[in-house]
C-alpha cells in the first residue's frame, strides 16, 4: 500500500509540473483531463504526506525518551507519544480507506428512473415525493437536474419520470438509492384514515459515453409517432417522438417530451445507451455476487430498501439497519446522513473483504 503511495506522490509532483506547462496550458482538454486527476490524487497525498511527518514525529519523541529528561519533561514527551501513535492508527485506518479500489463510476453524471410501482395513484403520488426529495438534494449539492421524460398521472403524480443529474460525483453519492422504496402514509382520499402502503422503483445508472459501449446503428430500430402529450396536456402536430429499440438487448426507450425529433432522439440515445451500459454492468455484477457476496452496493433492483413511514415519522434503511426519526427533513432532500451511512457501511464492508485477504 505504501510503494502505491509513494507512486501517487511521484505522480501527483509530475502533475503540478505539466499543469504549469504553457503547451499543457493552450490545450484546454488536456489540461481539464490533468486537472482531473491531479484532484482525484490530492486527498490522497496529502494525508500521505502527513502521515509521514507523523511518523517522523514519533520518531524524534522516542529519540528524545532516550536521552536524561527532568520528570515534567518526560511526561510531556511519554504524553505526546502516545497521542501521537493514536493519530498514526487513524491515520493509518484512513488511508486504508482511501486506497480501496474505487468505483469507475463513481465521477459520472447519472440518468435515474422513478416508478410508480403497487399502490395504484398512491404510488404515483409518493413517486412524485421522491423525485422532489432527489431534486432538492441535488440543488443542494450544486448539481443540475434536467427531466429527460415524465408520464404524469391525472392528481399529480408519475408513473415514471426519467432525468438527468449532472455535477461532481453524482453517482459515487446517489448509486446506491436503486430498489424498492416503500412508503406507508394516510392517502388523501382515504375517508377512514387508514395507513396504506405502497411502492415505487428507483433504478440509477451513470452516464455512458460512446467510447464505453458501442450501439451500432445497425442494431436500433427507430420508430417516429405522434406524440400524445405530457399527462394527456397537448398533442404534438408533427410526428416528433421517437422510439428506440436496441435489437441485441431488446431494452426499448420511447422519448416524446421535446418538440424537436431530433433533441427527443437525442434523449433517447443518451438513455438507451446508460440502459445498454447498466444491463453489461449488472450482468458483471451477478457474476462477482456468485463468487463473493458484495457490500450495500447496487445488486437486486427489485430489492426493498428503505420504508418511508409517516406516521412515525421515520426512515428506515433495511440494507444497513438504519433508522432515522426525520422523514420530513429527509423528503425535503436532507438525504446527507443516510447517503453518509451508506457510503460508510460500504466502505467498512469492503475494508473487512481486505483484512480477510478477499474473501
Amino acid at each position: 500500500m505504501f510503494d502505491q503511495l509513494e507512486s501517487l506522490v511521484i505522480r501527483y509532483e509530475e502533475l503540478s509540473e505539466l499543469m504549469s506547462d504553457p503547451d499543457v496550458i493552450n490545450d484546454t482538454k488536456r489540461f481539464m483531463e490533468l486537472t482531473k486527476e491531479e484532484a482525484s490524487l490530492r486527498d490522497k497525498v496529502a494525508t500521505y504526506k502527513h502521515y509521514q511527518q507523523v511518523v517522523q514525529s514519533i520518531k524524534d519523541t522516542e529519540e528524545m525518551l532516550g536521552e536524561s529528561l527532568d520528570a515534567e519533561m518526560l511526561e510531556l514527551a511519554k504524553e505526546e507519544l502516545s497521542s501521537l501513535k493514536k493519530e498514526k492508527e487513524q491515520l493509518e485506518e484512513d488511508i486504508k480507506i482511501m486506497m480501496l479500489p474505487s468505483d469507475p463510476n463513481d465521477g459520472k453524471n447519472i440518468i435515474m428512473e422513478i416508478r410508480g410501482a403497487a399502490g395504484g395513484d398512491e404510488a404515483a403520488l409518493f413517486a412524485g415525493s421522491l423525485f422532489n426529495m432527489y431534486q432538492k438534494y441535488a440543488v443542494a449539492q450544486g448539481w443540475r437536474v434536467e427531466v429527460m421524460d415524465a408520464n404524469i398521472t391525472g392528481i399529480g403524480g408519475y408513473k415514471e419520470i426519467t432525468l438527468m443529474i449532472t455535477g461532481d460525483k453524482v453517482y459515487s453519492k446517489l448509486k446506491y438509492e436503486s430498489g424498492a422504496h416503500r412508503v406507508q402514509r394516510v392517502p388523501e382520499t382515504e375517508s377512514q384514515g387508514r395507513v396504506h402502503t405502497s411502492t415505487a422503483t428507483v433504478v440509477v445508472m451513470p452516464e455512458a459515453e460512446e467510447v464505453e459501449v458501442d450501439i451500432q446503428e445497425k442494431d436500433i430500430r427507430v420508430d417516429i409517432y405522434h406524440a400524445s402529450g405530457a399527462g394527456g396536456q397537448h398533442v404534438n402536430k408533427t410526428a416528433s417522438a421517437v422510439r428506440l429499440t436496441h435489437l441485441p438487448t431488446g431494452i426499448v426507450v420511447a422519448m416524446q417530451d421535446e418538440r424537436s425529433q431530433l433533441k427527443n432522439r437525442e434523449k433517447a440515445m443518451k438513455v438507451l445507451r446508460a440502459r445498454v451500459y447498466d444491463q453489461i454492468s449488472q450482468e458483471a455484477q451477478s457474476e462477482y455476487d456468485a463468487n463473493r457476496k458484495s457490500a450495500v452496493g447496487t445488486g437486486d433492483r427489485s430489492e426493498r430498501i428503505r420504508t418511508y413511514n409517516f406516521p412515525q415519522n421515520r426512515v428506515t434503511d433495511h440494507r444497513i439497519g438504519l433508522t432515522i426519526q426525520k422523514l420530513d427533513q429527509i423528503l425535503a432532500g436532507k438525504l446527507d446522513e443516510v447517503v453518509d451511512a451508506l457510503v460508510l457501511y460500504d466502505q467498512t464492508q469492503k475494508l473487512e473483504q481486505l483484512n480477510n485477504g478477499g474473501n
